[in-house]
């Protein structure tokens, strides 16, 4: 059993950063991949980053790319998003998600996570 809490998210104006962390559950967290995952109202849930265990290899949605960066401390159970350069278009509630089922899933895919918190709104306004 994996129990995620989010925070950080916040209102924020268009440029400026935001960091969200994810606190996690669990003495294997370092063994699993983590995501971070947003859906915007009346859309559907979207990738936005994730992290391998490991080598934390980072893997990111095109739209975030070079503007966010997801970091992991296994010390203290915690997945981090550090978003830079926010724009109105970012404004979503931003859920971070963990995959335990093993091998080498596609993080990228929501259906891979098995466990996710409970959401953290993030508003960016113009």
């Amino acid at each position: 059993q994996v129990q995620l809490v989010e925070s950080g998210g916040g209102l924020v104006q268009a440029g400026g950063p935001l960091r969200l962390s994810c606190a996690a559950s669990g003495r294997t967290f370092s063994t699993y991949p983590m995501g971070w995952f947003r859906q915007a109202p009346g859309k559907e849930r979207e990738f936005v980053a994730a992290i391998r265990c490991g080598a934390g290899i980072t893997y990111y949605a095109d739209s975030v790319k070079g503007r966010f960066t997801i970091s992991r401390d296994n010390a203290k159970n915690t997945v981090y998003l550090q978003m830079n350069s926010l724009t109105p278009e970012d404004t979503a509630v931003y859920y971070c998600a963990c995959a335990t089922k093993g091998g080498l899933p596609d993080v990228r895919a929501g259906t891979t996570y098995d466990y996710w918190g409970q959401g953290t709104q993030v508003t960016v306004s113009s």
